[in-house]
């Protein structure tokens, strides 16, 4: 599908969407009558998800291949989106990634490519769609993270993007709460997803031998969040005390008890 014809139906812009949790939250949308713009760098698997959408839903599907770590490659899929004459009702700034180790052994080049897709490609984003989500009075989701509560020792860039995104998003919440839009900082915890393969988390505490959550099951309840407006949302009772303790532990303490959960084992 190259073109989204002109529909009544709420379109949403979904980024990361070839897999995991991004792949989750357009079925999410798709189930409620949304038509979904999917962005990532897989092509083949969008299009694959874009025919599974597309059949079950009956919903109008559109790939588009973006690379968001690249120097102005949120600018062009907005403008793709643009020059195809979508407006959108919901932008989902999903694609990111991590990176797991010392940072004193760390590809340079990975952390700031990192840092572009984590929190450049959110700002540039939702500073280009915010007109179309203020005449819609549409919907925001900026997936974080728990690890946006904390230093993460052995993540530590990743660990500061999501604390970004995280201050970020209940920032213009704030600024849009009279607007009609509404503003939600979707903070995960550890997830099935493709996301520990590429973050190369494998051998760490922090999922080692664990039984981890679906992208469905997760992506689920952060729709639910977003369309009830909650400005930020942790899903898992377990992952809410846990980011809430931050708060009355002492820094160094803190940051310490990351660093025995994170660590390679």
């Amino acid at each position: 599908m190259t073109t989204l014809p002109t529909t009544l139906r709420k379109t949403a812009l979904i980024t990361g969407a070839s897999s995991g949790i991004g792949k989750a939250l357009a079925f999410e949308f798709a189930k409620d009558g949304y038509d979904v713009v999917l962005a990532a760098r897989s092509i083949e698997k969008m299009k694959s998800l874009a025919n599974e959408l597309h059949s079950h839903f009956k919903v109008n599907v559109i790939v588009i291949s973006a690379d968001l770590e690249i120097n102005g490659g949120a600018t062009t899929l907005h403008a793709d989106i643009k020059a195809r004459g979508i407006r959108l009702n919901a932008l989902v700034n999903n694609a990111g990634y991590g990176t797991f180790g010392e940072f004193k052994n760390s590809s340079l080049t990975a952390e700031l490519s990192m840092m572009k897709l984590n929190m450049e490609a959110v700002v540039v984003l939702t500073r280009l769609c915010l007109p179309d989500l203020l005449a819609t009075k549409g919907k925001l989701l900026n997936v974080a993270s728990t690890a946006a509560f904390q230093p993460g020792p052995y993540m530590a860039v990743y660990c500061a993007t999501k604390s970004f995104v995280l201050s970020f998003t209940e920032a213009i919440a704030c600024e849009l709460e009279d607007t009609g839009v509404e503003v939600t900082a979707f903070c995960p915890g550890p997830t099935a997803s493709g996301f520990q393969e590429k973050a190369e988390l494998g051998n760490s505490a922090l999922i080692k031998g664990k039984k981890l959550p679906t992208s469905e099951y997760v992506a689920k309840l952060g729709y639910r969040a977003m369309q009830r407006g909650q400005r930020v949302y942790i899903p898992g009772f377990i992952n809410w005390v846990m980011a809430q303790s931050m708060r009355f532990t002492p820094r160094n303490l803190a940051t310490k008890v990351v660093k025995i959960m994170i660590k390679p084992i």
